[in-house]
């Protein structure tokens, strides 16, 4: 795939963002000592661009990078177990053309889907600061710009559910009252309809709390509502 020259240079610009020191840190960190089965590998250690079909009409939105996963690969979702689910919900969905990726350069390509994430960085401990929400949302923001056919919005979480949100709403897609995440929770912001679903995260996949028919009820309806 290849994206537009407009979703090129926001990418161009969000690799070369060191706003936050503290994730900038966390970044380099991660790679100068990782777990010994990436040993020896080259870490990406930059923020992470959104990926996908530029003409996608469905949006997935995570929390932020794995510090070992796109950290590591240079691709959100890609190399950890969390992407595993993901990217196999979205096979199964007819989004993507294989159910894995474990790199850039795996041949994993989506159809009328876009992956990303609200903040860019892997934050210590999968927590980000709302200082650190507010300096990356403009990115989210522009990414919704740049992808005019957007119609159905998958948020991973409730954090991911709170960024699309507050991005919606300085595209001046304001709701009120504001909109309660659930797994399988609707709203409708503006022109898109927003969708919640557990995370993908091993905390929520090994123990249950979401499983493989939950997911991907949460991508049929995308569909539907596409």
């Amino acid at each position: 795939m290849t994206r537009s020259p407009s979703l090129a240079a926001l990418a161009k610009t969000i690799v070369g963002c060191r706003a936050c020191s503290r994730l900038a840190a966390c970044n380099r960190a991660a790679g100068s000592d990782p777990p010994k089965r990436f040993v020896g590998e080259r870490y990406w250690s930059k923020p992470l661009t959104g990926f996908g079909d530029p003409h996608a009409r469905l949006l997935v939105v995570g929390l932020a990078p794995a510090a070992h996963g796109g950290n590591r690969t240079g691709r959100v979702f890609t190399g950890d177990r969390s992407g595993d689910w993901l990217f196999g919900g979205l096979h199964r969905a007819g989004y993507a053309n294989q159910p894995t990726s474990i790199g850039r350069g795996d041949g994993l390509q989506l159809r009328d889907a876009y992956v990303s994430v609200v903040v860019r960085c892997a934050p210590p401990g999968n927590k980000p600061t709302p200082d650190e929400r507010d300096a990356c949302l403009p990115f989210l923001v522009r990414e919704l710009e740049l992808l005019p056919r957007v119609r159905a919005i998958v948020a991973l979480g409730a954090f991911a559910w709170d960024g699309v949100v507050r991005a919606a709403k300085q595209l001046g897609h304001a709701v009120q009252p504001r909109p309660a995440f659930g797994h399988g929770a609707e709203a409708r912001l503006g022109p898109y309809a927003l969708i919640g679903s557990y995370h993908v995260s091993q905390q929520n996949t090994f123990t249950g709390r979401l499983t493989v028919p939950m997911l991907d009820a949460v991508f049929a309806r995308a569909g539907e509502l596409t």
